[in-house]
Protein backbone atom coordinates (compact mmCIF):
# COMPACT_ATOMS: atom_id res chain seq x y z
CA UNK A 1 0.00 0.00 0.00
CA UNK A 2 1.26 3.58 -0.79
CA UNK A 3 2.28 5.37 2.28
CA UNK A 4 2.04 9.27 2.72
CA UNK A 5 5.45 11.38 2.54
CA UNK A 6 6.39 13.10 5.25
CA UNK A 7 5.38 16.57 5.89
CA UNK A 8 7.48 19.12 5.04
CA UNK A 9 7.81 22.48 6.23
CA UNK A 10 7.03 25.69 3.86
CA UNK A 11 5.07 28.46 3.87
CA UNK A 12 3.42 31.22 1.41
CA UNK A 13 4.12 34.64 1.04
CA UNK A 14 0.76 36.32 -0.50
CA UNK A 15 0.64 39.63 -2.13
CA UNK A 16 -2.65 40.83 -1.18
CA UNK A 17 -4.20 43.65 -3.35
CA UNK A 18 -5.22 41.36 -7.06
CA UNK A 19 -4.89 38.25 -4.86
CA UNK A 20 -6.69 38.63 -2.32
CA UNK A 21 -9.28 41.45 -3.23
CA UNK A 22 -9.14 44.50 -5.94
CA UNK A 23 -9.93 47.66 -4.31
CA UNK A 24 -12.68 46.87 -1.63
CA UNK A 25 -14.13 43.97 -3.14
CA UNK A 26 -12.92 40.10 -1.83
CA UNK A 27 -11.96 37.77 -4.54
CA UNK A 28 -13.96 35.16 -3.98
CA UNK A 29 -12.02 31.89 -2.26
CA UNK A 30 -9.19 34.05 -0.74
CA UNK A 31 -10.52 34.07 2.83
CA UNK A 32 -10.99 30.25 2.52
CA UNK A 33 -7.18 30.06 1.37
CA UNK A 34 -6.50 31.47 4.65
CA UNK A 35 -8.55 30.07 7.03
CA UNK A 36 -6.93 26.19 5.59
CA UNK A 37 -3.41 28.07 5.98
CA UNK A 38 -4.29 28.53 9.61
CA UNK A 39 -6.33 25.77 10.42
CA UNK A 40 -3.26 23.27 9.10
CA UNK A 41 -0.60 25.98 10.66
CA UNK A 42 0.97 26.19 7.54
CA UNK A 43 3.03 29.49 8.26
CA UNK A 44 2.40 32.51 5.73
CA UNK A 45 3.03 36.36 5.52
CA UNK A 46 0.79 38.83 3.95
CA UNK A 47 3.32 40.90 1.54
CA UNK A 48 2.81 44.38 0.55
CA UNK A 49 4.67 47.01 -1.71
CA UNK A 50 2.56 49.18 -0.17
CA UNK A 51 4.13 51.33 2.45
CA UNK A 52 1.37 53.98 3.12
CA UNK A 53 -1.18 51.77 6.32
CA UNK A 54 0.78 50.05 9.33
CA UNK A 55 0.32 46.68 10.10
CA UNK A 56 -2.70 47.27 12.14
CA UNK A 57 -4.44 48.84 9.31
CA UNK A 58 -3.82 46.12 6.94
CA UNK A 59 -5.53 43.92 9.44
CA UNK A 60 -8.40 46.14 10.16
CA UNK A 61 -8.57 46.25 5.90
CA UNK A 62 -8.88 42.33 6.11
CA UNK A 63 -10.48 41.81 8.93
CA UNK A 64 -13.54 44.28 7.45
CA UNK A 65 -13.26 41.82 4.11
CA UNK A 66 -13.80 38.63 6.10
CA UNK A 67 -10.28 37.30 6.20
CA UNK A 68 -8.41 37.00 9.45
CA UNK A 69 -5.52 38.47 10.34
CA UNK A 70 -3.42 40.09 13.15
CA UNK A 71 -0.25 42.30 13.00
CA UNK A 72 2.61 39.63 12.77
CA UNK A 73 0.93 38.06 9.40
CA UNK A 74 1.70 41.46 7.66
CA UNK A 75 5.10 42.44 6.21
CA UNK A 76 5.25 45.27 3.87
CA UNK A 77 7.95 47.09 2.38
CA UNK A 78 8.00 49.82 4.84
CA UNK A 79 9.03 47.75 7.52
CA UNK A 80 11.76 45.99 5.23
CA UNK A 81 13.18 49.30 4.06
CA UNK A 82 13.46 50.55 8.02
CA UNK A 83 14.91 47.35 8.84
CA UNK A 84 17.76 47.67 6.07
CA UNK A 85 18.20 51.66 6.61
CA UNK A 86 18.80 50.43 10.78
CA UNK A 87 21.34 47.89 9.46
CA UNK A 88 23.15 50.39 7.23
CA UNK A 89 23.17 53.61 9.66
CA UNK A 90 21.52 52.70 12.91
CA UNK A 91 20.20 55.46 14.88
CA UNK A 92 19.91 57.34 11.46
CA UNK A 93 17.84 60.28 10.25
CA UNK A 94 15.70 60.41 7.54
CA UNK A 95 13.66 63.09 5.53
CA UNK A 96 10.30 61.06 4.75
CA UNK A 97 7.87 61.67 1.55
CA UNK A 98 5.15 59.29 2.63
CA UNK A 99 2.24 58.48 5.02
CA UNK A 100 1.98 56.75 8.65
CA UNK A 101 3.33 53.08 7.55
CA UNK A 102 6.54 54.67 6.64
CA UNK A 103 6.96 56.81 9.16
CA UNK A 104 5.57 54.11 12.14
CA UNK A 105 8.44 51.51 10.53
CA UNK A 106 11.10 53.88 11.09
CA UNK A 107 10.68 55.51 14.26
CA UNK A 108 10.01 51.59 15.36
CA UNK A 109 13.50 50.58 13.82
CA UNK A 110 15.44 53.66 15.64
CA UNK A 111 15.52 56.63 12.69
CA UNK A 112 14.55 59.83 13.37
CA UNK A 113 12.43 62.00 11.02
CA UNK A 114 13.99 65.22 10.18
CA UNK A 115 13.69 68.06 7.69
CA UNK A 116 17.03 68.93 7.15
CA UNK A 117 20.48 67.95 6.75
CA UNK A 118 19.18 63.88 6.85
CA UNK A 119 21.25 60.89 6.24
CA UNK A 120 18.69 59.57 3.74
CA UNK A 121 15.35 61.22 1.87
CA UNK A 122 13.05 58.48 2.15
CA UNK A 123 10.31 57.93 -0.39
CA UNK A 124 6.96 55.89 -0.15
CA UNK A 125 3.40 56.32 -1.81
CA UNK A 126 1.15 58.99 -0.18
CA UNK A 127 -1.41 61.56 -1.51
CA UNK A 128 0.82 64.08 0.47
CA UNK A 129 3.21 64.39 -1.94
CA UNK A 130 3.51 67.88 -3.30
CA UNK A 131 6.28 70.53 -5.33
CA UNK A 132 7.60 71.51 -1.94
CA UNK A 133 8.55 68.48 -0.70
CA UNK A 134 10.64 67.88 -3.72
CA UNK A 135 12.41 70.77 -3.95
CA UNK A 136 13.25 70.28 0.23
CA UNK A 137 14.32 66.75 -0.81
CA UNK A 138 16.56 68.14 -3.98
CA UNK A 139 18.70 70.04 -2.02
CA UNK A 140 19.44 67.50 0.60
CA UNK A 141 20.05 65.02 -2.08
CA UNK A 142 22.39 67.72 -3.35
CA UNK A 143 24.10 67.93 -0.25
CA UNK A 144 24.73 64.20 -0.14
CA UNK A 145 21.34 62.35 0.97
CA UNK A 146 21.05 58.92 -0.18
CA UNK A 147 17.90 58.19 -2.29
CA UNK A 148 15.99 55.24 -0.92
CA UNK A 149 12.63 54.23 -2.39
CA UNK A 150 10.33 51.97 -0.25
CA UNK A 151 9.46 49.90 -4.00
CA UNK A 152 9.73 50.93 -7.49
CA UNK A 153 6.63 50.26 -8.65
CA UNK A 154 5.60 52.94 -11.12
CA UNK A 155 1.45 52.63 -10.78
CA UNK A 156 -0.91 51.75 -7.94
CA UNK A 157 -4.12 50.15 -8.40
CA UNK A 158 -7.01 52.00 -7.04
CA UNK A 159 -10.96 51.40 -7.43
CA UNK A 160 -11.15 54.64 -9.89
CA UNK A 161 -7.82 53.14 -12.25
CA UNK A 162 -4.47 54.22 -11.46
CA UNK A 163 -2.83 56.40 -9.53
CA UNK A 164 0.78 57.17 -9.69
CA UNK A 165 3.46 55.00 -7.81
CA UNK A 166 6.55 55.00 -5.58
CA UNK A 167 8.51 54.93 -8.68
CA UNK A 168 6.91 57.66 -10.50
CA UNK A 169 7.25 60.11 -7.28
CA UNK A 170 11.17 58.99 -7.47
CA UNK A 171 11.60 59.23 -10.94
CA UNK A 172 11.13 63.32 -10.72
CA UNK A 173 14.32 63.40 -7.93
CA UNK A 174 16.15 61.22 -9.88
CA UNK A 175 15.57 63.57 -12.83
CA UNK A 176 16.21 66.64 -11.04
CA UNK A 177 19.34 65.39 -9.42
CA UNK A 178 21.18 62.46 -11.96
CA UNK A 179 20.94 60.37 -8.55
CA UNK A 180 19.53 56.41 -8.61
CA UNK A 181 17.21 55.73 -5.55
CA UNK A 182 17.93 52.24 -4.56
CA UNK A 183 14.41 50.90 -4.26
CA UNK A 184 13.87 47.98 -1.41
CA UNK A 185 10.11 46.59 -1.45
CA UNK A 186 9.58 43.74 -4.50
CA UNK A 187 11.05 42.57 -6.68
CA UNK A 188 14.80 43.69 -4.50
CA UNK A 189 15.83 39.89 -2.78
CA UNK A 190 16.30 42.45 0.45
CA UNK A 191 12.79 42.28 1.34
CA UNK A 192 12.33 38.95 -0.40
CA UNK A 193 14.79 37.22 2.14
CA UNK A 194 13.24 39.07 5.12
CA UNK A 195 10.00 37.72 4.59
CA UNK A 196 11.31 34.52 4.37
CA UNK A 197 13.42 34.77 7.50
CA UNK A 198 9.86 36.43 8.76
CA UNK A 199 8.82 32.94 8.43
CA UNK A 200 12.06 31.34 9.33
CA UNK A 201 12.14 29.30 5.86
CA UNK A 202 14.55 29.20 3.19
CA UNK A 203 13.70 30.21 -0.03
CA UNK A 204 13.21 26.92 -1.56
CA UNK A 205 10.87 26.64 0.99
CA UNK A 206 8.42 29.23 0.60
CA UNK A 207 5.85 29.50 -1.91
CA UNK A 208 5.49 33.51 -3.49
CA UNK A 209 1.99 34.16 -4.63
CA UNK A 210 1.16 36.63 -6.33
CA UNK A 211 -0.46 38.37 -9.57
CA UNK A 212 2.19 40.70 -11.06
CA UNK A 213 5.23 39.05 -12.99
CA UNK A 214 7.88 42.58 -12.87
CA UNK A 215 7.54 42.14 -9.01
CA UNK A 216 5.89 38.90 -7.13
CA UNK A 217 6.80 36.38 -9.58
CA UNK A 218 10.53 38.04 -10.54
CA UNK A 219 11.80 38.52 -7.15
CA UNK A 220 10.15 35.18 -6.28
CA UNK A 221 12.22 33.44 -8.98
CA UNK A 222 15.87 35.49 -8.57
CA UNK A 223 15.51 34.11 -4.95
CA UNK A 224 14.66 31.02 -5.65
CA UNK A 225 11.26 30.19 -4.36
CA UNK A 226 8.35 28.58 -5.91
CA UNK A 227 5.61 30.80 -8.09
CA UNK A 228 2.47 30.73 -8.23
CA UNK A 229 0.86 33.70 -10.41
CA UNK A 230 -2.82 34.18 -10.11
CA UNK A 231 -4.62 35.97 -13.08
CA UNK A 232 -6.83 37.96 -11.17
CA UNK A 233 -4.71 40.79 -11.07
CA UNK A 234 -2.09 42.64 -13.11
CA UNK A 235 -0.93 40.06 -15.11
CA UNK A 236 -2.84 38.02 -17.68
CA UNK A 237 -2.48 34.66 -19.43
CA UNK A 238 -1.45 36.75 -22.69
CA UNK A 239 1.12 38.85 -21.28
CA UNK A 240 3.25 35.83 -20.10
CA UNK A 241 4.99 35.64 -23.70
CA UNK A 242 6.92 39.52 -23.15
CA UNK A 243 8.57 37.67 -19.82
CA UNK A 244 11.89 35.95 -19.98
CA UNK A 245 11.11 34.34 -16.61
CA UNK A 246 7.82 32.31 -15.77
CA UNK A 247 5.93 31.33 -12.93
CA UNK A 248 6.35 27.69 -11.61
CA UNK A 249 2.71 27.33 -11.25
CA UNK A 250 -0.40 29.51 -12.78
CA UNK A 251 -3.79 29.83 -11.22
CA UNK A 252 -7.03 31.56 -12.09
CA UNK A 253 -7.61 32.61 -8.29
CA UNK A 254 -6.45 31.74 -5.14
CA UNK A 255 -9.54 30.34 -4.83
CA UNK A 256 -8.71 27.51 -7.47
CA UNK A 257 -5.10 27.33 -5.69
CA UNK A 258 -6.73 26.07 -2.26
CA UNK A 259 -8.76 23.34 -4.26
CA UNK A 260 -5.87 22.06 -5.98
CA UNK A 261 -4.09 21.64 -2.92
CA UNK A 262 -6.94 20.39 -1.31
CA UNK A 263 -6.64 17.67 -3.60
CA UNK A 264 -3.22 17.08 -2.88
CA UNK A 265 -3.52 17.09 0.89
CA UNK A 266 -2.34 20.24 0.99
CA UNK A 267 1.27 19.40 0.68
CA UNK A 268 3.69 21.81 -1.00
CA UNK A 269 2.83 22.62 -4.27
CA UNK A 270 6.17 20.44 -5.82
CA UNK A 271 5.73 17.60 -3.58
CA UNK A 272 2.51 15.29 -4.81
CA UNK A 273 1.01 12.28 -2.90
CA UNK A 274 1.74 8.88 -4.25
CA UNK A 275 -1.10 6.69 -6.28
CA UNK A 276 -3.74 5.61 -5.18
CA UNK A 277 -3.57 8.69 -2.49
CA UNK A 278 -3.33 11.19 -5.37
CA UNK A 279 -5.65 12.43 -7.28
CA UNK A 280 -6.34 11.88 -10.94
CA UNK A 281 -4.90 14.98 -11.68
CA UNK A 282 -1.42 15.58 -10.19
CA UNK A 283 -0.41 19.37 -9.13
CA UNK A 284 1.92 20.25 -12.58
CA UNK A 285 4.21 22.80 -12.93
CA UNK A 286 3.94 24.88 -16.31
Amino acid sequence: MATRPAPMRHGYLIDMDGVLYRGSDLIPGADAFIQQLRKRRIPFRFLTNNSQRTRRDVVAKLSRMGIEAEEDDVFTCAMATARFLARQKPGGTAYVIGEGGLLTALHQNGFAVVDHDPDYVVVGEGRTFNLEMVEAAVRMLTKGAKLIATNLDPSCPTQNGIRPGCGAMVAMLESATGLKAFGIGKPNPIMMQAACDELGLPPDQCVMIGDTMETDILGGTQLGMHTVLVLTGGTQSADLARFAYRPEYIMESLGEFARTLNANDWLPPWRTVPAPLKRRRPLQAI
